[in-house]
């Protein structure tokens, strides 16, 4: 079956996920049948997709027609033989227990016709055996949203022992046109990629408060204002449920072995019914002030743990050809939030110091889980890392927070952190920096377009997260307003033009940055703001002067006072958007923009740029740039050649010289 043949998707289980993933089929324009095992159940999910599509059509993230279709487009059932009667794929998510998938599937292989393809949305239990109780194993995998559907871009699709590698096609496919971004996990393996890094993280986690180690606000602390996680390891517990990934460890023990081995600290909640904010306590006591997470308790030595134990999961996954460590990685960035992914964690922190640190462990305790998987040991002995090692890297325009892509004399840089809303970090800054200090000294390069990843934010600002591990202390404050001012500076200070495309939120540093380029294009749905008065802050990266230079002082400070959310056709009124363009058509016209530009005259656009900058700053220095540019400009070839083509009646083919 080819996508194309898919039409008719039906949901098995109405709860939390089923309907979610229902949404997200009807959204795509499939036919979606919503099957649960009662009246009361089917119609709740039913209910629930109405009222989500209500919800994003009262934030002008899609219109009330398309609202209105996408209801239309699925239909709530609850006998089993009229729901699958005419689907094309089946995609089941009923609660996560071995026993009651294998009941539906066996009800289900009588129901079916025969075409149909077969997706489960566990997120942790065996693709081969469930596959083995239909008579259709090829045609079967798992697809494995993320909670909550409708927002997560994730999908992990999973391939059992007998899955066809046109089942996998067509499901990865399935995905993608859905929205999502599809990661294949080639082997069935217990947590499949992002589930068997965050479950065991949580175990040490707790293993570590166990042990008397550390408390639980050090490890949270560390786990989110040192690591970069956008919540703490029990904060996260606490919040999905700490029985849920005491189940998924539990099923990992079972299948793994004792190097998975429950902490009894996560036992002991499980038994007692503190199972985080759902019960009102958990790690956290959500009766008494909740969650409280210090942001100057991080402790190294938890962090260095921590990472060892995901840097020796990644291994078991490489190791084992579940995945690579480039799709863990987005993997783990995109479903779990996290800044990077844990295989770019562990290079950065050291192969051998992770080694070293299990080593230790393993030493001080007997435990299995310390027990240093071979492919890590291997590394380790070869001073490489999971990508590669600093001497192959070296000489190439790579970055791990951009991209650079190359379209003719067009460098298009693209923010390259949607799992953050391609939110600006540190390591971004660093990246940026980088970026145009190699794309301003490449003569190839004739005009710079700079875009956010995904659909969602050109971006959504500072990464507060990350920034916030130096506390309350003003030093780094500063020292990060300046880095960010010098680093926005140079994209500013470009010779070359520099045109940004604005595709979502626009918001905060965000702004700032796309406050420096020489043109700006937005897409109609975009939202662009300044809103750190609501944070009690300023602009930090250069806002409060350059904004004022575009949009005029008046409209600068009523920007930046009232914190609020502009439309792009309200910011092409003020002066700050140049074109506002449809949803669909950014890039496109983004890069003939910036096409148009780059073969505009480069020496030309050089001096236009130096003139405008001092003429801000000083009329009279402004003037004289010009004088003097216009002056060298007449010996030029440009200048002859733009002459000469104006005679002739053709396009110019300027060179800069």
């Amino acid at each position: 079956m080819d996508l194309d043949d898919v039409n008719s998707i039906t949901v098995l289980g109405a709860g939390n996920m089923g309907h979610g993933i229902a949404e997200v089929a009807a959204l795509a324009g499939y036919d979606v049948v919503l099957r649960d095992i009662n009246e009361e159940f089917v119609q709740n999910g039913y209910d629930q997709i109405e009222w989500s599509l209500g919800k994003l059509a009262e934030k002008d993230q899609l219109s009330e027609e398309e609202a209105d279709a996408a209801i239309d487009r699925v239909t709530p059932v609850v006998d089993l033989g009229e729901a699958v009667a005419d689907a094309d794929v089946v995609v089941e998510a009923v609660p996560e227990k071995m026993e009651i998938k294998k009941d539906v599937y066996g009800e289900l292989e009588e129901k079916a016709p025969d075409r149909t393809v077969f997706a489960t949305n566990t997120s942790s239990l065996s693709i081969t055996e469930l596959s083995e109780v239909t008579e259709r194993p090829e045609q079967f995998c798992g697809m494995h949203f993320f909670n909550p559907p409708v927002r997560m871009p994730l999908v992990e699709v999973i391939s059992g022992t007998h899955t066809a590698d046109e089942t996998m096609d067509l499901v990865d496919e399935l995905a993608e046109s859905m929205g999502k971004t599809p990661v294949r996990v080639r082997k069935d393996s217990p947590g499949f990629i992002v589930n068997r890094i965050l479950v065991p993280l949580m175990n040490e986690a707790a293993w570590i408060v166990h042990d008397e180690v550390a408390t639980v606000e050090e490890v949270d602390s560390t786990t989110k204002f040192d690591i970069g996680l956008p919540m703490g390891s029990f904060e996260l517990a606490d919040q999905v449920g700490i029985d849920v990934g005491y189940h998924v460890l539990e099923y990992m023990h079972e299948v793994l072995g004792d190097a998975y081995e429950p902490c009894p600290l996560l036992a002991e909640k499980v038994e007692n019914e503190n199972l985080g904010k759902k019960t009102g306590k958990g790690f956290y006591d959500y009766e008494n002030g909740g969650v409280d997470v210090p942001t100057d308790a991080a402790r190294e030595d938890v962090k260095r743990r921590l990472l060892a134990v995901m840097a020796n999961e990644v291994a078991a996954l490489v190791e084992n050809d579940v995945a690579d460590a480039d799709a863990i990685d987005r993997a783990v960035m995109l479903g779990g939030g996290f800044p990077d992914g844990p295989a770019k964690m562990a290079d950065d922190a050291g192969i051998e110091t992770l080694v070293e640190t299990l080593d230790e462990l393993h030493e001080e305790t007997g435990a299995e889980r310390y027990q240093v998987v071979d492919a890590l040991r291997e590394l380790a002995e070869s001073d490489e890392g999971f990508h590669g090692s600093d001497d192959e890297k070296s000489g190439t325009l790579e970055f791990d927070n951009l991209r650079v892509e190359m379209e003719g004399a067009v460098a298009h840089v693209v923010l390259d952190r949607p799992h953050r809303l391609n939110t600006i970090s540190g390591d971004l800054m660093d990246d940026l920096s980088d970026a145009i200090d190699a794309l301003s000294d490449d003569d190839e390069v004739r005009a710079i377009l700079l875009t956010g990843a995904g659909d969602r934010a050109f971006s959504a600002g500072a990464d507060v997260t990350s920034m916030a591990a130096g506390g309350a202390d003003p030093i780094p404050a500063v020292e990060l307003s300046r880095k960010g001012q010098k680093t926005f500076g140079k994209l500013e200070n470009c010779d070359k033009p520099v045109v940004v495309g604005i595709d979502g939120f626009c918001l905060g540093g965000g702004m700032e940055l796309a406050a420096c380029a020489d043109l700006r294009i937005a897409t109609e749905r975009s939202e662009l703001g300044q809103p750190e008065h609501n944070l009690g802050l300023i602009p930090g990266w250069g806002g409060t002067v350059r904004l004022q230079r575009i949009v005029g002082t008046g409209r600068a400070k009523e920007i930046i006072f009232t914190a609020e959310r502009y439309d792009a056709e309200t910011m092409a009124d003020y002066g700050f958007v140049n074109r506002v363009v449809e949803n669909d058509e950014l890039e496109a016209e983004a890069m003939e923009l910036a096409q148009s530009l780059a073969g505009g005259p480069p020496i030309a656009q050089r001096y236009t740029k130096r003139a405008m900058h001092r003429g801000w700053e000083d009329t009279e220095a402004g003037l004289e740039v010009e004088a003097q540019a216009f002056g060298i400009l007449f010996a030029t070839d440009d200048l002859m050649e733009g002459v000469m083509a104006f005679s002739s009646d053709r396009e110019p083919e300027f060179e800069g010289k």
